[in-house]
């Protein structure tokens, strides 16, 4: 059975790791999904997913845009919304890590994080909800993070952005439930991805694994399951959640 046929998603930073893997997901459930790169770096791994998620019988779509510039959400959007008609789902995925002790800090680096992770999550979401108001039926599912739970040391910027994303989803969800409209977030532990790469092998990885229940990382896919079940018709009767991913490192 195919959870999301006919829709259209759109996935923000997916030309790897977390949102390539959710992007995947969603074409192998019918979506049809418009997806963001950010950098010159990342467009021919976009270009190799846009054809990969064609080849699965779904349209797609690779468009370069920087979820941390309202102009260019603006525009992506609307593009999207001219190409492929709607937007029932979004996923707001992209993000970075600058970490470091608060008292090395920059300015910058706090501005950054912040407005490539949570700026973002407001840029996008306002961008789509005109769509989904008028069609009174949408799912925008949030990247938060197990440490805007938690927190971490050295990471104060990361862990401030990922827990407004929570209080975001929350408010959003209160706002847009009589349209239809479902909020969620989700809250990854450590995911094999690019961004944790430097933890994968040694004694690094060994020391974090040590402190997860389930003894190791997430996949890429294992958060796409979530994401998944959060914008299908099966999680109907959920809004304003954060659900942790996170191997009960939580607990």
């Amino acid at each position: 059975m195919k959870l999301l046929d006919g829709k259209v998603a759109i996935v923000t930073g997916a030309a790897r790791g977390i949102g390539e893997g959710i992007a995947l997901k969603f074409a192998e459930h019918g979506a049809h999904v418009a997806f963001t790169y950010v950098s010159d770096s990342s467009a021919e791994k976009a270009a190799a997913l846009e054809a990969r998620l064609t080849g699965m019988g779904v349209k797609a779509k690779a468009y370069k845009s920087n979820a941390g510039d309202f102009a260019q959400c603006e525009s992506f959007v609307n593009d999207v919304l001219k190409e492929f008609g709607t937007v029932d789902i979004l996923v707001n995925n992209a993000g970075i890590s600058k970490d470091n002790l608060l008292m090395r800090m920059s300015p910058e680096q706090w501005n950054d994080v912040i407005q490539v992770n949570l700026n973002s999550v407001f840029y996008m979401t306002k961008q789509v909800i005109r769509p989904m108001m008028k069609a009174r039926t949408g799912a925008i599912i949030n990247m938060s993070s197990i440490i805007g739970e938690i927190g971490n040391a050295g990471q104060s910027s990361y862990a401030a952005s990922k827990a407004g994303i929570i209080g975001f989803t929350k408010s959003v969800a209160k706002e847009l439930g009589s349209r239809n409209i479902r909020c969620n977030a989700i809250a990854p532990g450590f995911v094999e991805t690019d961004m944790t790469s430097y933890l994968k092998d040694g004694e690094g990885a060994e020391k974090y694994k040590a402190g997860i229940p389930l003894g190791k990382f997430a996949s890429a896919d294992d958060i796409a399951n979530v994401t998944l079940f959060l914008a299908s018709d099966m999680a109907s009767y959920i809004t304003g959640q954060t659900i942790s991913v996170c191997g009960g490192l939580n607990i």
